[in-house]
């Protein structure tokens, strides 16, 4: 199975192929791949999979997949014994 996590980029180092972006996780920062990307910008939500940015969400998108994330998550909760 496949996850990709949404969140929006904050700063970009433009470096041709080497091109990177600084993305928010709801506050987590990390650092990620914009090379399949050479039209994000900064601002953009992006959804991004194993360090690399593969597609540009909206905003109300990246809303969406973040609430049925916190939904999991409170699933798993109450199935821990």
């Amino acid at each position: 199975m496949c996850l990709a996590v949404p969140g929006r980029i904050v700063e970009i180092a433009d470096e041709g192929l080497a091109r990177a972006a600084r993305v928010s996780f709801g506050g987590l920062v990390k650092q990620i791949s914009l090379a399949v990307l050479p039209e994000a910008r900064v601002g953009d939500y992006v959804m991004v999979h194993a360090g690399f940015a593969i597609s540009v969400v909206d905003e109300a998108e990246a809303a969406e997949v973040w609430g049925v994330l916190k939904q999991m998550a409170a699933l798993a909760e109450e199935e821990t014994p």
